[in-house]
């Protein structure tokens, strides 16, 4: 495997970088990770991913991972040895879409092994159902790893990389026939009773307990705070304060809220009615243990084979969370002697061949390859 890194995030450097590994017989397929602050559009770019002679799949993310760096500035993209099966599932807010149907189309064969790569819009309003599709089409003789693209704006765009060129509101899924080690920890303990989601509409929570969602979220999360909302400070305050899904025999799936739209509470990811979540919250401690977990969990699934390269799928909400306090969470989830890339996404994608696909939020993913 071959990583080429851009501090610049550039367009005609990523030109350079992608006429690099076409030149590289070792390297089949190309996977880029690109922040947001490059600025990247479909105008600027396109031309350039078409132009590649081996399949390109990517995401635009908050920010990158290289090492020990976190970067709101740069790119980097990772030669890989074995060729990927693409396809572009579009429509990812469209509630008539059978996303099924469109997945066992473009896999008609069954896999017993190797990844899927999955990149999705992230502020997409049906990414649960697409991820419960591919789940149903593939089941777990495969492991997943992927996240959601997008920018703190909150401002939906372009985001997913695709051989065709940059486009919003879509998934990417991209299958090879590669070895990996998958684990997934977030860290976040429940401060709050389970409460009802009584009226929902994909990611938009209406109601909990028959009550206006925000309300009840108010009342639960200002007291332990020590803080009130106020028209400016609701992500500043909930971003310590996530909702958690209680499911049986797997981790709690995390729901971040971001915004609020009258007394509804928008979250990344859907959150299905009639589901049961508590409000969460951590701190420096257990969000390092997770990435530890995750990185341990990597480690024991690798079922075979030496790892050459471990990648990082971190949520973006936690390196807010912890601030200057990050980097302990970076250094403690590299694998030793292993370079280290990846992107702080918006929303986590993650199976390890054992449980179910799920569609996290502030949630550590480690991969090893």
């Amino acid at each position: 495997m071959r990583i080429l890194f851009d501090k610049t995030g550039a367009p005609a450097t990523l030109s350079q970088m992608l006429k690099q590994l076409d030149a590289d017989k070792s390297v089949a397929s190309v996977l880029v990770f690109a922040a947001d602050g490059n600025g990247w559009t479909p105008s600027g770019i396109d031309d350039i991913l078409r132009a590649a002679a081996k399949p390109v799949f990517g995401g635009i993310f908050p920010q990158i991972l290289h090492d020990a760096e976190h970067l709101e500035v740069g790119t980097v993209i990772v030669g890989l040895p074995n060729v990927a099966q693409i396809t572009v599932v579009d429509g990812l807010s469209d509630r008539a879409r059978d996303f099924g149907a469109d997945i066992d189309t473009a896999f008609p064969q069954a896999m017993k092994h190797g990844t899927m790569f999955i990149l999705v819009d992230g502020f997409a309003q049906r990414i649960s159902a697409l991820i419960d599709a591919v789940f149903n089409s593939f089941g777990s003789s495969i492991n997943y790893l992927g996240g959601g693209g997008g920018s703190l704006s909150l401002v939906q765009k372009p985001c997913v990389i695709t051989p065709l060129g940059l486009q919003q509101d879509v998934a990417l899924l991209a299958y090879m026939d590669i070895n990996s080690g998958v684990g997934v920890a977030h860290g976040w303990e429940p401060i709050s009773a389970a409460h009802r989601v009584t009226e929902a509409e994909g990611n938009v929570i209406i109601s909990l307990d028959w009550r206006p969602a925000f309300e009840l979220y108010r009342e639960l999360v200002e007291p332990h705070a020590a803080q009130r909302f106020n028209a400016d400070n609701f992500f500043s305050i909930a971003k310590a304060y996530p909702l958690g899904i209680a499911k049986l025999g797997t981790e709690v799936i995390v729901r971040d809220p971001i915004m609020v739209d009258g007394d509804k509470l928008v979250c990344v990811g859907e959150v299905p009615v009639g589901a049961f979540v508590h409000v969460l919250h951590g701190n420096r401690d257990t969000m390092i243990a997770a990435a530890i977990q995750a990185r341990q969990g990597a480690e024991a699934t690798l079922s075979s084979g030496q790892p050459h390269i471990e990648l990082f799928v971190d949520c973006i909400s936690r390196a807010l969370f912890l601030e200057q306090e990050f980097d302990l969470e970076l250094r403690a989830a590299r694998s030793a002697d292993l370079p280290m890339v990846g992107a702080l996404t918006i929303g986590e994608i993650a199976n390890n061949g054992q449980d179910y696909l799920e569609f996290y939020n502030k949630t550590s993913v480690i991969a090893l390859i």
